[in-house]
């Protein structure tokens, strides 16, 4: 039995090919992973489109009940402004809903989903209003937080920092916080 041993050349040829074909999958495997970060990045562009228009959904929802729901607990708010925005000496915050009397303003965030960051984040706001809004300066600055979906160790994290909890309950928006519980205020 003979066995023909492969040349120098064979062998040149062979290398030759495997590395083409390597440096062609290489181009395709680039080529798909370019594509498929685009389409990551188009998902996540339409998700956050989405996530902005249920916020806005929440707004709305909130929006007509607040001065209600605000009135029922002795602050007696008449004015609601929608995307409040302010940016001054390199600060800005942004609030979702302001519902404002001659004495009071309380500042609302409205999420589709409430978690405790977006808590967090909105106290963190809270204590901005005065300095980057001055025309409520001289008034009490009470917070609440709302959301289509509020988890409850959510609700009960944002009653303990002392803001106002609203909720869709039925057709309607309530405050969840009990009669007994007392806002913050900044």
């Amino acid at each position: 039995m003979s066995t023909v041993q492969p040349t120098f050349d064979d062998i040149w040829r062979l290398f030759q090919e495997t590395r083409l074909q390597f440096q062609e999958t290489e181009r395709f495997l680039k080529l798909q992973a370019q594509e498929t970060d685009r389409k990551i990045k188009e998902v996540t562009l339409n998700i956050g489109r989405l996530g902005n228009k249920l916020g806005d959904f929440v707004e709305e929802m909130v929006r007509p009940a607040a001065v209600r729901l605000f009135q029922e607990r002795g602050i007696a708010v008449h004015e609601v402004h929608r995307q409040v925005v302010a940016n001054r000496q390199g600060a800005a915050i942004e609030v979702d809903l302001l519902v404002v009397n001659d004495e009071d303003v309380v500042a609302i965030e409205c999420k589709s989903t409430l978690s405790v960051d977006d808590v967090n984040e909105h106290l963190a706001r809270l204590g901005k209003v005065k300095e980057l809004l001055p025309s409520y300066a001289n008034k009490r600055v009470l917070g609440a937080v709302t959301g289509m979906v509020i988890p409850d160790h959510v609700a009960t994290y944002a009653y303990r920092q002392g803001l106002f909890v609203l909720a869709q309950s039925g057709e309607s928006v309530v405050i969840l916080n009990d009669a007994q519980f007392q806002p913050k205020a900044w």
